[in-house]
């Protein structure tokens, strides 16, 4: 389980070392960060399928992510006897990312290039990659090292070995040097990294992929444009989960239940309602009633990951869907890491056993609420 996330000079995260538990939910007003937070934890993901940089360009790239405000904020600001003074640089650009956990930590460090002759002057380059075992990073417990185009591995005997050639600045080396027989913890970070799921904001508008008709193959987790739907429901039917999908919907709506019929191989969805005379199929239902079988599709999945992160899995659902919504949660909590993101305090109520962290701004930079210094968790970043 992931214990610790830890993110610095990411828009408006400009420090924030955040405690994990089983279920972790996030809230907080409009504008505190949550979404930053939710992106940053994707870019985090996508470290591990070496699609970083190209995420980072889909942002505009590493300067239109960076923390805007000052680099420190002195006591004069904070008492408002002097304004906040211009950006002025004394330390070398760099939006750093990384986790702990039970085993192992991973940190990364991105930032800019010297420059050259390319066109290619605003990529931004790892300067340091670190995994490591045990909560906190201390020199000891490194595994594997990355400084540059250096990567250095730790034997079995504790000793370092060069990797032996050099890694492009551009490419992490959880996908270059994952290797079972050179550093096996590397491949199961990367694995665990990779298997992370997301799931933002399903679309339901008439066009939606869930309302079509597709071919169908076996789904054990819910694709993030809900577009397996059909399959991913029936594949959770044919499994061990199919009463908990059937108590799912019955308690969202009372009587009804989902049948998924199949003709030429293509997976159609029909929904049963009590009071009416035929079922429903996926282009009829309402926006809301959709939007909550693809909530149960993607919390039963027979297969879940090492982490699932949620954002504002509540909207477009009315507040009487909610208690539904929570006990999938709640279940899927017991079998799964789930981190939610979410505007709702009435679904926030309905969580069990749920860590809440709310989040706010200090004088533009994202923090939580009540967190002093001493009420972090322990949190070294690697040193350039």
């Amino acid at each position: 389980m992931l214990t610790t996330l830890a993110i610095q000079n990411y828009r408006s995260l400009r420090d924030l070392v955040l405690p994990l538990s089983q279920l972790t939910v996030i809230v907080g007003a409009n504008g505190t960060g949550k979404s930053s937070l939710y992106r940053a934890l994707r870019l985090l993901a996508d470290a591990g399928r070496n699609g970083a940089v190209a995420a980072l360009a889909g942002e505009g790239g590493l300067p239109s992510t960076l923390w805007a405000g000052p680099e420190t904020i002195s006591r004069a600001v904070r008492e408002g006897r002097v304004p906040v003074q211009p950006l002025r640089r004394t330390t070398s650009v760099g939006l750093r990312l990384g986790y702990s956990g039970d085993e192992f930590g991973y940190a990364l460090d991105f930032g800019l290039p010297i420059p050259s002759e390319t066109a290619f002057n605003l990529d931004p380059e790892y300067k340091r990659e670190c995994v490591w075992h045990c909560p906190v990073l201390r020199p000891s417990a490194l595994l594997a090292d990355r400084a540059g185009t250096r990567v250095r591995i730790r034997d079995e005997s504790g000793s370092w070995i060069e990797s032996g050639h050099s890694i492009a600045l551009t490419d992490s080396m959880l996908s270059e040097f994952a290797d079972p027989r050179l550093c096996p913890e590397l491949l199961i970070v990367r694995d665990r990294v990779r298997s992370w799921r997301f799931y933002d904001h399903f679309r339901t508008d008439a066009d939606a992929p869930a309302r079509q008709s597709r071919i169908g193959t076996r789904t054990w987790a819910l694709d993030h444009d809900g577009g397996d739907l059909a399959a991913a429901l029936r594949t959770i039917q044919e499994s061990t989960d199919a009463e908990a999908l059937a108590t799912a919907i019955d308690g969202a709506f009372p009587g009804s239940s989902v049948e998924v019929t199949t003709a030429d191989g293509r997976f159609d969805l029909r929904f049963h309602q009590h009071g009416l005379l035929r079922p429903l199929s996926a282009a009829e239902l309402s926006d809301g009633t959709l939007r909550y079988l693809l909530w149960a599709a993607a919390l039963l999945s027979p297969r879940p990951p090492e982490l699932l992160v949620l954002n504002e899995p509540e909207t477009s659902l009315h507040p009487d869907l909610l208690p539904a919504l929570a006990a999938l949660i709640t279940a899927a909590a017991k079998k799964t890491q789930l981190l939610v993101v979410s505007h709702s305090q009435l679904l926030v109520r309905f969580l069990e056993d749920a860590s809440v962290l709310e989040l706010e701004k200090d004088f533009g930079a994202t923090v939580v609420a009540g967190q002093g210094r001493l009420d972090q968790p322990s949190w070294h970043w690697p040193k350039r």
